[in-house]
């Protein structure tokens, strides 16, 4: 796992040959946030990372300066991995790692953020849920932005809240708003 760019640019971390997670491509998580980087100022904003893994898409929000980043992993030794990552880089304040079930933290979660990223198992049986799960209970600020990674055999684009799709590869974003 590399970092792509902010202040850790480069600095590259390795889960071990046993990780289980499919972490996103460098690939598609550059293109990600050049299509971020268009759109956004980073410094004031509170992102959700839901379904971690890795923790890279957290680390890439936290290197470019974003305000507060949640990062959510029910798996312990992905959580474990995480909380190893933020030690090396000496991150103190803006980055909050939980160990939960995704689910039950958007069914708890009285905050609200910005920029809500998800990466579940792309063989999740609860996948297709997770834009109206998210966007019901309004855990997206007002002008915020929710992207979700999926595989191929997932449309959203007759959802409501739908605005646009981007595909690098096997990766696919679906944007919402």
């Amino acid at each position: 796992m590399r970092i792509i760019g902010g202040i850790f640019k480069s600095r590259a971390f390795s889960p071990g040959k046993n990780f289980r997670a499919r972490p996103t491509t460098d690939f598609a998580r550059e293109n990600l946030f050049n299509i971020l980087n268009n759109r956004y100022e980073f410094d004031n904003k509170r992102v959700l990372d839901l379904f971690s893994g890795t923790g890279c898409i957290s680390f890439e929000f936290v290197s470019r300066g974003c305000l507060d980043v949640t990062s959510i992993e029910l798996d312990r030794f992905h959580y474990a991995f995480i909380c190893s990552v933020v030690e090396k880089l000496g991150i103190k304040s803006s980055l909050r790692v939980l160990n939960a079930d995704v689910f039950k933290f958007i069914g708890r979660s009285a905050e609200s953020f910005n920029l809500i990223f998800a990466d579940p198992p792309y063989e999740l049986k609860r996948l297709a849920e997770l834009p109206d799960l998210i966007l019901n209970r309004k855990l997206l600020s007002e002008g915020g932005l929710f992207i979700l990674e999926h595989g191929k055999t997932n449309d959203f684009s007759k959802h409501v809240r739908f605005k646009e799709l981007r595909t690098y590869g096997s990766v696919h974003f679906s944007f919402f708003e």
